[in-house]
């Protein structure tokens, strides 16, 4: 009961995290801030509390930043949900991939496949399915919406992941 009362304290904890980073690069107007840390924390709470509050983290991110007003259409959603979570499912199995860890490559190998399967799923999803079958959007806005679901998104990924293969092992040393 004990630990399972912390997980949900913790996930929640992640989900605020989450909601006060996306809320407070808005005024940045940066794609490349808000997507790393957004990405820098569902990694971070994928690593920490398991692949179900990473899960979680992932699938409520685009809700939230389509509330707080940066989010794109309705429909992209479901689409930037399977690219976090795809995220998060990549860093939990390669990130704790024993062999891997004992070779000290775990995390630069979740940075890498785990950028690069977040930003085909994202590039899939939103420029080839979604826009097209899902969308009415003029090719200007289509354009603008495309741009933004590609090659960002696998530097995003890649951006956070790179800062959170730094502080996992200091964080996880601190929470032992």
């Amino acid at each position: 009961m004990k630990t399972k009362i912390l997980w949900i304290t913790r996930t929640a904890l992640f989900i605020a995290l989450l909601i006060a980073a996306q809320a407070l690069t808005v005024p940045l107007g940066n794609q490349f801030i808000t997507g790393s840390a957004v990405n820098l924390i569902l990694i971070i709470a994928t690593m920490t509390c398991g692949l179900g509050s990473g899960v979680i983290v992932a699938g409520v991110s685009p809700v939230f930043a389509k509330i707080i007003g940066i989010g794109p259409l309705w429909t992209l959603i479901p689409f930037i949900m399977l690219g976090n979570i795809v995220l998060a499912v990549f860093w939990s199995l390669i990130g704790h991939f024993k062999w891997l860890r004992e070779k000290e490559m775990a995390y630069p190998c979740a940075l890498i496949l785990a950028a690069f399967a977040k930003f085909i799923v994202l590039y899939i999803g939103v420029t080839r399915i979604a826009l097209p079958l899902f969308t009415a959007l003029p090719e200007p806005q289509a354009a603008a919406v495309s741009a933004m679901f590609s090659t960002p998104q696998l530097f995003t990924a890649l951006i956070g992941g790179a800062f959170a293969a730094v502080i996992l092992p200091m964080l996880k040393k601190a929470i032992r």
